[in-house]
């Protein structure tokens, strides 16, 4: 399978996201990585359910949609009436990571678990049957434009030959944070299937050339 690339709206004009979206889908990216921010689990705040409710009206593309919010388990069928097609959860913000994974799988919705990037991977040991989704955060989340951290490549490739050993072949590894030209070989060389990126894609001057140089 080839990389799917999911562009972030984190770093769209807010005032032209229906223009955005009609932008990404003529650039053919896979999916709409969509942040949700609450000013508690980090430091910023972004947007909610009406927002991703009227995006899902304006694209054919699916909706990854990353949850970096306290308690997420009060949320997640807001989210998901609102049109998620995937629900992403940090595994730091989760009191009982495998019951909000089973509120989000019992609504048809793929389910996530986020990895802060000093989180260790052993976290998700006991629980890599009940997912979808592995979200790598190669920066630490909360804004757009970070730096790469280099030490993601050596979590991607240990999270990789977990879910081998444990023969989870379907389970996807996203990779979100400072992914452009330049880092984009080594995160999949280390085994990621989606890469998240945002101020690369919406940035630059060509859409659909920042999208093929991400997949080459």
């Amino acid at each position: 399978m080839s990389v799917l690339i999911a562009p972030s709206i984190l770093s769209a004009d807010f005032a032209n996201l229906a223009q955005a979206l009609d932008l990404l889908e003529r650039a053919s990216a896979d999916w709409v990585h969509v942040d949700v921010m609450d000013g508690h689990f980090v430091p910023n705040l972004t947007i909610g359910p009406p927002v991703i409710k009227d995006l899902k009206k304006r694209t054919r593309l699916p909706l990854d949609v990353h949850l970096m919010i306290t308690n997420p388990e009060l949320y997640i069928s807001e989210y998901v009436k609102a049109g998620a097609d995937h629900i992403t959860v940090h595994a730091e913000a989760c009191t009982h990571l495998s019951a909000v994974i089973q509120q989000i799988k019992k609504n048809n919705v793929k389910a996530g678990i986020a990895l802060n990037p000093a989180t260790d991977p052993s976290v998700l040991r006991y629980i890599l049957g009940e997912i979808d989704l592995i979200l790598v955060m190669s920066v630490n989340p909360g804004f757009g434009g970070q730096t790469f951290i280099k030490n993601s490549l050596k979590k991607i490739k240990e999270i990789k030959k977990m879910l081998e050993s444990q023969n989870c072949p379907n389970v996807l590894i996203n990779v979100d944070g400072g992914i452009n030209d330049k880092t984009a070989s080594d995160v999949i060389a280390s085994g990621a299937d989606v890469l998240v990126s945002g101020s690369y894609i919406f940035n630059s001057k060509d859409m659909n050339n920042a999208i093929k140089s991400l997949r080459a």
